[in-house]
């Protein structure tokens, strides 16, 4: 007798991250032997603080590591909370704060607490893949809004009523200041105007500002600063160069802070405590800190300036965050194949847009300028040879 073997279920049927598959198949080359030059994941080249380092290295002397509260360290609560004070002169309530295992699990337990399954929710395209994905899987119906060099790539309440006559009643809109991929930044004006917006019409706002502190003559605004009701979520990952720390924090209205502690109590129990130790000191390493963005800044010019010579001419603002999110239309009409023979042709990996953007996506690619500003420079020259040859 046959027995029919039970699959994977519908909602584990999501795409891709390509940039994973990218990143996997040159660390692939690079194992075999090729020099890879790794423009294509969005992970700092430097290590977290030293003194940071040395915070864990103490705590792990102590003894057991136990769980902490499921909404984290009340003393790391506070000292984010602060953070807020000192940096954007809003006071926030510690209680408000929960501490999450990155970025990732911040998007989930704000993702559960706040939409029912069917629920439809607005996303800038292009923009971070994990959200649409994170909300299929989750039985949610992300909505893709196009924004682009109209709008300064920014989304606008003009584009939410558009996509809602289209689409139907958003539960929630959620954008990111400063945007992976595209760069561009939300001006306090900008930001106020679609908080009070999604306000008015009774949708969650959800504000993604992980890369908050990497900009380049223009200063990051948060959502906090419109109103308690916006949600923020942030992250230790990228200005605190600690991404596999797997450590972030979501800034929730009162009303919300019960309903994640559950979700968290029983998906995450809580968050890595080793991580938590080391990170309150973090806040205090500004100075390593800005000095890495100001890497970030020449890696920055340095690609502005030297790709148009392999004839990638178009970038979108690149304000913060760390990359460049470029058209290579007059190059290809296929990014996703273009990106792989740059990959194993070339040997520069970046991701292809269609990750970022589905519809227009395949006319543009990312290249994450984190790293060593000697391996932007060596990036660029592969691209001039690989591209006149």
């Amino acid at each position: 007798m046959t027995t029919k073997k039970p699959t994977p279920t519908a909602r584990s049927a999501v795409d891709p991250f390509i940039v994973m598959d990218v990143m996997r198949e040159a660390n692939r080359l690079e194992a075999g032997g090729r020099s890879i030059m790794h423009l294509e994941v969005g992970q700092p080249g430097a290590p977290a603080p030293e003194a940071v380092r040395q915070v864990a290295s103490q705590a792990l002397e102590t003894g057991a590591l136990a769980y902490t509260d499921a909404l984290g360290l009340p003393s790391l609560r506070a000292r984010i909370a602060r953070y807020y004070g000192d940096h954007h002169q809003i006071d926030v309530d510690p209680a408000r704060v929960v501490v999450t295992g990155g970025s990732s699990a911040a998007f989930i337990l704000t993702f559960l607490a706040c939409f029912e399954v069917g629920d439809k929710v607005g996303l800038p395209e292009p923009g971070y893949p994990a959200y649409r994905n994170t909300l299929r899987a989750l039985g949610c119906e992300p909505i893709g809004i196009q924004v682009g060099p109209e709008t300064d790539w920014a989304l606008t309440p003009g584009l939410i009523e558009r996509a809602e006559a289209q689409h139907g009643k958003l539960s929630g809109v959620l954008v990111a200041s400063p945007s992976n991929p595209t760069g561009a930044m939300l001006t306090r004006p900008q930001m106020r105007a679609l908080v009070e917006d999604c306000e008015e019409a009774g949708r969650w706002f959800l504000s993604d500002e992980i890369y908050h502190r990497i900009t380049y003559g223009v200063a990051d605004v948060t959502a906090l600063e419109a109103g308690d009701d916006a949600i923020v979520i942030n992250s230790f990952s990228k200005y605190y160069c600690m991404t596999g720390w797997r450590l972030g924090w979501t800034i929730v209205p009162e009303r919300l802070v019960r309903p994640i502690e559950r979700l968290a109590q029983n998906l995450f129990i809580s968050p890595p405590t080793l991580s938590q130790i080391a990170a309150e000191r973090a806040f205090d390493e500004i100075t390593a800190l800005n000095a890495n963005v100001a890497i970030y800044a020449q890696n920055r010019e340095l690609l502005i300036s030297e790709l148009p010579k392999a004839g990638i001419t178009s970038f979108a603002p690149a304000d913060g965050a760390f990359y460049l999110y470029a058209d290579v239309s007059k190059l290809t009409d296929d990014s996703a194949s273009f990106c792989n023979a740059m990959l194993h042709e070339a040997g520069v990996a970046a991701t292809p847009g269609a990750d970022f953007d589905p519809r227009g996506g395949h006319q543009y690619v990312r290249f994450s300028f984190a790293g060593k500003t000697a391996d932007m420079a060596e990036a660029a020259r592969r691209l001039q040879n690989w591209l006149k040859a």
